[in-house]
């Protein structure tokens, strides 16, 4: 078996979903480079699970995003260039957040299983 490759250099970000029981940590273009499952998750189904991890790579990705564009802008790029690259803001990440937020159901019980 080959040993395991470094990550690729460059800005990451991490995002669990609101139980905790998924994470994932992705490069800003959106590929995961580590995922957490807990076994809970596993009695919702293949298919929820699945858009669940794709949906929180898309948020991290874009999370990493914005990280790149503070640390490219701290660097003197101009604000124009960066929209160029791309690279979302803090207000694309927070309206992203706000709109996702909006569309998930509230839960049913805020108790959890022990």
């Amino acid at each position: 078996m080959f040993p395991p490759t470094p990550p690729p250099a460059g800005v990451t970000a991490a995002l669990s979903n609101r139980s905790g029981t998924v994470s994932v940590r992705t490069t800003e273009q959106g590929l995961p480079l580590e995922l957490r499952i807990d076994r809970r998750e596993l009695r919702y189904g293949g298919q929820r699970l699945a858009d669940e991890i794709l949906t929180l790579c898309r948020r991290s990705a874009m999370e990493a995003g914005a990280r790149r564009r503070d640390e490219l802008a701290r660097d003197g790029m101009p604000a124009d260039v960066l929209d160029k690259l791309g690279l979302p803001t803090r207000a694309d990440v927070a309206a992203m957040q706000a709109a996702e937020d909006e569309e998930e159901p509230a839960p049913t019980s805020w108790m959890r299983p022990l």
